[in-house]
């Protein structure tokens, strides 16, 4: 297996417990993080040194990048597995996998690529490159088989962890926040590029929000590889002082928030799994945004958006998203309680239609692949 990121981790830690009530004895190895090191997963690299998003970011570590996946192509050739399954990750996997069922390795890519969103020649790659594909979204199978992909739809694994009513009042309790707070949780990114582009401004739109609430409280979930930039960002501001930075924990911190101001990615979804409402951002190197925007099929880059076919929640990107124009949204928001309870509707009704048996619909379509 191969997740390339902290949201591929905790799919694959997910996929892992049901695999592994299937299959008792089952090795799994290969790139990975510790939510899948938590289900005995052995990591021969960890997997954040595949997380780089960009054109320009990649090719600074591409020639160690490039290495890894060589090494271990090698080795997965050498030790023949009865399946390779790649976590999302696609620019790493997809080209793996491609040599991989080459010489007859099954290959199993879990997080259909978002070919209705950007990039969609890559369909021509994953038809030759994936035995099977896992879908977590409900329109993914039938666009697959259109082109002759084998896909299941499985349900968004978080979607089973998320509970349909987070516990608010207990997850203020255990950070200290009162019921009657008013909490804004700062998620500028788990990759270190994130963090580089969106943390500066996420805690000086911090800054003009306390300005106009006093007593508005800041909730910072960080992975710990991350920590020390995010505070470091948080003392340019000035907002060292009433900063609750957290080592992890983003889904405490979505719990217990109001809304959220946080980095485009999987942790969107979660956020809309948690009900909460929020502003999307996204910034990255200048190069690599025109490249991407160049290839962009929708309107839409925040999930769920994607999902909803609709802007239900704002987006601010790259120019875009300035302080003023960050804390001016979150503020939209704070005075609109009757939109942030509509919104809070509209999640529910997604949280059902992603809630599905996904470790088992997924280890049945693994273990037809590896039989078949």
């Amino acid at each position: 297996m191969v997740a390339g990121e902290a949201s591929g981790d905790l799919l694959a830690g997910l996929l892992l417990g049901g695999l592994r009530q299937r299959w008792p004895g089952l090795q799994a190895m290969g790139i990975g993080g510790p939510q899948m090191a938590a289900q005995g997963f052995q990591a021969w690299w960890p997997h954040d040194k595949l997380a780089v998003r960009g054109y320009v970011e990649v090719l600074r570590h591409y020639r160690e990048i490039v290495g890894i996946r060589k090494q271990l192509r090698d080795r997965l050739l050498r030790e023949r597995p009865s399946a390779f399954v790649g976590i999302d990750a696609p620019d790493f996997n997809l080209d793996l996998e491609l040599q991989l069922r080459e010489r007859r390795v099954r290959t199993v890519h879990f997080v259909c690529p978002s070919i209705w969103a950007w990039r969609p020649q890559r369909i021509a790659k994953i038809r030759r490159a994936c035995d099977h594909v896992l879908c977590i979204f409900p329109f993914e199978p039938a666009l697959l088989a259109g082109q002759g992909v084998r896909a299941t739809y499985v349900g968004h694994p978080l979607a089973g962890v998320i509970p349909l009513e987070p516990d608010r009042a207990a997850a203020r309790a255990e950070l200290g926040l009162a019921d009657a707070d008013e909490v804004l949780a700062l998620l500028p990114g788990s990759r270190a590029s994130e963090v580089q582009y969106l943390a500066q401004p996420f805690f000086d739109a911090a800054v003009l929000l306390r300005q106009r609430r006093p007593g508005l409280r800041f909730v910072v979930p960080a992975l710990p590889a991350l920590r020390p930039a995010i505070e470091a960002a948080a003392r340019r501001a000035g907002l060292a002082e009433g900063l609750l930075v957290l080592d992890g924990q983003s889904h405490r911190a979505l719990a217990a928030c109001d809304l959220t101001l946080i980095a485009s990615g999987t942790a969107t979804l979660e956020a809309a799994l948690f009900k909460r409402p929020m502003v999307i951002a996204y910034r990255m190197n200048p190069i690599s945004w025109q490249l991407m925007r160049r290839q962009q099929l929708q309107p839409w880059v925040g999930l769920p958006n994607i999902l909803a076919g609709d802007f239900v929640v704002p987006e601010l990107l790259q120019h875009d998203a300035s302080p003023e124009a960050l804390a001016e949204a979150v503020l939209d928001w704070l005075r609109a309680p009757a939109r942030m309870a509509a919104v809070r509707e509209q999640f529910t009704v997604m949280h059902h239609q992603l809630r599905r048996d996904t470790a088992r619909l997924a280890t049945d379509a693994i273990e037809k692949t590896i039989d078949g």
